[in-house]
């Protein structure tokens, strides 16, 4: 347990560092979410981003440092406690990784079965339930060649969320979709915001991370380099690091322009 009788994050990273083919990639990287919380990483690509979401679920094992769930260690070499680690810490990927051969109803459900023990059955009611909290019960039957960029990525979302997830990573959830389907996408994801999910997201989608994040970190050659609120980090003639990258992406801090700029209407409107 943790020394202090503070309340404990309900996921802590201390001293992640990774380096691959001889290259470090994280540097000593700390960061803690607590319930409800959304924290946004951004920067350049090859900051070390997706490297460090999937270090928190040991997808990929770092080669130093601490991982703490709700004020318990997490042992790696212990296969229980990677499990119940995985369980409990859900991941969006870019590319969806569906299964091409289950239909969407199969996709959420086959985790159920396997991992949790649920019969058919109630694995597959389960699937509805989720299915139709991303607005794709009419899709239920469909298989993934069947449906939009934004559908495979609203049913990789609802598959984490039938495993009852206290957090979820999200690594650039809309970078792989054409430009007219990333409001969907991110339309779900601001309702779970909203409704108390705890998230760590990777994205590009800045003016998004503006109306929603709780703190905004900024990644740069595998270090957080810069991190705080939204109106401390983007305050109008700010000079801070986080600023700037808005800026050349397009959008300035306090004046939604740009090509999100709907997209961050719609954050802020709810």
């Amino acid at each position: 347990m943790r020394p202090d009788a503070a309340p404990c994050p309900v996921l802590e990273a201390r001293g992640f560092s990774k380096a691959l083919g001889g290259r470090p990639i994280l540097r000593d990287l700390s960061l803690s979410v607590d319930k409800g919380e959304m924290k946004v990483l951004i920067g350049p690509s090859g900051a070390g981003k997706s490297t460090f979401l999937q270090c928190l679920n040991y997808l990929i094992p770092p080669d130093a440092g601490e991982l703490w769930l709700n004020g318990q260690q997490v042992t790696p070499s212990n296969k229980k406690s990677l499990y119940a680690l995985r369980e409990r810490v859900g991941m969006i990927f870019q590319d969806f990784n569906l299964f091409d051969h289950l239909s969407a109803q199969e996709n959420v459900s086959i985790a159920l079965i396997r991992v949790k023990g649920m019969s058919k059955r109630e694995a597959a009611l389960r699937a509805a339930m989720e299915l139709e909290r991303v607005g794709l019960s009419r899709r239920a039957g469909l298989y993934p060649a069947e449906l939009s960029g934004g559908q495979k990525q609203r049913v990789a979302i609802a598959r984490a969320l039938a495993m009852d997830p206290e957090v979820i990573l999200l690594d650039e959830p809309t970078s792989a979709l054409d430009p007219e389907l990333v409001g969907e996408v991110l339309a779900v994801i601001r309702a779970l915001a909203k409704g108390g999910m705890t998230m760590i997201m990777a994205t590009h989608q800045m003016d998004f991370a503006r109306a929603l994040a709780t703190e905004i970190l900024f990644m740069e050659q595998g270090v957080i380099i810069e991190r705080g609120s939204p109106e401390a980090l983007l305050a109008p003639g700010s000079c801070t690091r986080t600023s700037a990258f808005f800026a050349r992406l397009g959008t300035e801090p306090g004046d939604p322009v740009g090509e999100n700029a709907d997209l961050a209407r719609a954050a802020e409107d709810g």
